[in-house]
C-alpha cells in the first residue's frame, strides 16, 4: 500500500430514523451549515440524473491540521436510504461509502473512506505523518458526529 493511501472506518450511532440521517448527509450544500469546522463550503457542479448518479459536488474541507483539501465528490451508487458510495478526486482520489442501518430507535451509521491524499504536500509528508493524518480524519469525523446529533436536534425542533 503506498504511503498516501488511507482506509479510514468511522462508526456512529445515533437516536434517529435511517431516512432523517440519510436526509441530513446527502444534502451536501448544508454540510458547511453543521459540519462546519470540516466542510468549508459545497457547490453542486452536476445534478446527475433523475436518481442524483453522476451528482457531482465541489468541496472545500479542512482537518484539525492546518491546511485544506480541494476535491470532488461524484455520487456514484445509491440505496438511499440504506447507503450510498461517492467517488473523490482532486487532493483526494479514491471511495467513500455510506452504509446506514436502523436498528430500533438507533441509527448505525459507518464511513468507509478509501483514499489516496494527492495534494502536494500531503503526499510529501505521508511517509512520515500517516498517523497524524489519520488523527485528523478521526478528529473530522468525530465533529461529525457532533453536528449530527445537532442538526437532528435543530430539525426535530423546527417541525414541532
Amino acid at each position: 500500500m503506498p504511503a498516501n493511501s488511507f482506509h479510514l472506518i468511522a462508526h456512529w450511532r445515533v437516536e434517529a430514523t435511517i431516512e432523517e440521517v440519510a436526509a441530513i448527509l446527502t444534502d451536501a450544500e448544508r454540510l458547511p451549515d453543521w459540519w462546519g469546522d470540516v466542510y468549508l463550503d459545497v457547490k453542486i457542479t452536476d445534478p446527475g440524473d433523475e436518481n442524483g448518479i453522476g451528482r457531482t459536488v465541489a468541496i472545500r474541507s479542512r482537518g484539525k491540521l492546518p491546511y485544506e483539501l480541494n476535491w470532488t465528490a461524484r455520487l456514484v451508487s445509491s440505496k438511499r436510504p440504506h447507503g450510498w458510495v461517492i467517488a473523490a478526486t482532486g487532493d483526494l482520489q479514491g471511495r467513500g461509502e455510506w452504509t446506514l442501518t436502523q436498528n430500533g430507535p438507533t441509527a448505525e451509521i459507518s464511513y468507509d473512506w478509501q483514499v489516496e491524499a494527492e495534494k502536494p504536500i500531503l503526499r510529501l509528508l505521508s511517509p512520515l505523518l500517516k498517523p497524524l493524518f489519520a488523527w485528523n480524519h478521526r478528529w473530522a469525523m468525530a465533529k461529525g458526529l457532533d453536528g449530527l446529533k445537532a442538526e437532528l436536534k435543530r430539525r426535530r425542533a423546527e417541525g414541532s
